[in-house]
Formats: C-alpha cells, structure tokens, sequence
C-alpha cells in the first residue's frame, strides 16, 4: 500500500479500533485461478504473549475452499470514506488552484491463515464472534440459547480460521498534508453531510488534527 509519511497510522489500539467497528474483511489469497478476496466478518483478539500483534478469528463455509489456502494472506479492513469538495478549501476562494480528493481510513493486516480443528476451540470462536456482535442488544443471543446438537450439527458445515497476525498497516488519509484551516473546513463540511460514512470521517479527520 503506498504509504505517503503523513497519512501512516502505526498505533495499535488504533487500528483494533478500527476493525471493531468495521469487521467485515476482504480476505485476499493465493488459488490455483490466481488472487482471490472474499469477505468475511472478523473478530480481532487482543495482543497476548502467544500473538503479540493479536490475532484475527472467524469461520467461513466448509464448502469454501479459503480455508485450504495455505501461504500468506491479507485482510483488508475499509473504514469510513467520503469525497472532499474544492468548495472547502480555502484556495477556492483564494486562487481556484484546488482539485478534489478522496479522503479514508483502512487496515492491512498480514498472517498465516490457520483452521481450528479443535471443537472446544472452535466452539469458543463461535461464542466469542457471537457475543461481540449481540453485544449492542439489550437482550443478547447466546450461542448456548440454541440446542447444542443443533450447533454441533452446524458446526460440521463450517470452518473455524484464525490469522496471527504477522504485519499491520494503517492508512489515515484525512489531509493532514494540508493546513489546519482546510482540515478544520473539510471536518464541519463533513459534518453537514446526511450520511453515516461522511460523519464517520469527520469524527477521524477531527482526531488527526486535534491529536487524540
């Protein structure tokens, strides 16, 4: 990913931060038809002394050859995004010397996928992916609600994989490269746009100026 010095976002929680609250990755391996991406919800485990980096975990499909994939992958984890009109800069109004850009926030990660093959393992995947995202309900489901041979039955139709993670990049692309008026423009511009994503982005764009 090319990597301008400006926009490299290196911090650890950060970037955890990130694909907590957008986890579903693109995948990105090796089949024998070439370069092949597909998505899936992920859960990033905390850095331990096993996984000093932490540790992303998931299941896929039996029936998806991914899990067969052996080598290195990359899971790609998009944050928010939004266009960024001339109308905010402050050139506009100056000179008119200003174009458009596109503003983001993404994470690589790098690792080894590996299938879990034990099934007190695998089951603890299963609940540990299903109490985060039944976290935000006010009466969350449990993996334990349902009958266990129902689940044993399923689980024999999926595949639990983690990913140790090896290498982990962030790119925050919010113009940091440009003055801190046009950054404080672009941020309230976001923020009078009707859209969750555009939101989103002005909250990060906000952070990288004010340096939290």
């Amino acid at each position: 990913m090319y990597m301008p010095a400006a926009f490299n976002e290196n911090r650890p929680e950060v970037l955890h931060g990130l694909i907590r609250a957008y986890p579903l990755g693109s995948l990105v391996s090796h089949s024998n038809q070439g370069l092949t991406a597909d998505h899936i919800p992920m859960l990033m485990l905390p850095a331990n002394a096993t996984h000093p980096q932490g540790r992303l975990i998931a299941h896929v499909a039996r029936a998806n050859p991914v899990w067969q994939q052996q080598g290195e992958v990359m899971v790609i984890f998009q944050g928010p995004h939004a266009y960024i009109t001339p109308a905010w800069y402050e050139e506009k109004q100056q000179s008119g010397a200003v174009v458009p850009t596109y503003n983001y926030a993404v994470v690589h990660v790098h690792g080894k996928l590996q299938t879990v093959d034990d099934k007190t393992d695998f089951l603890h995947i299963l609940e540990q992916l299903t109490d985060h995202f039944e976290a935000q309900r006010s009466r969350p489901w449990r993996v334990s609600d349902a009958p266990a041979d129902y689940i044993q039955t399923l689980m024999e139709m999926i595949v639990g994989i983690e990913i140790p993670v090896e290498r982990i990049t962030g790119k925050w692309k919010t113009s940091q490269n440009k003055s801190v008026q046009n950054r404080s423009n672009i941020a309230a511009g976001l923020r009078e746009q009707n859209d969750s994503a555009a939101q989103a982005l002005a909250h990060i764009t906000e952070q990288q100026l004010f340096g939290a």
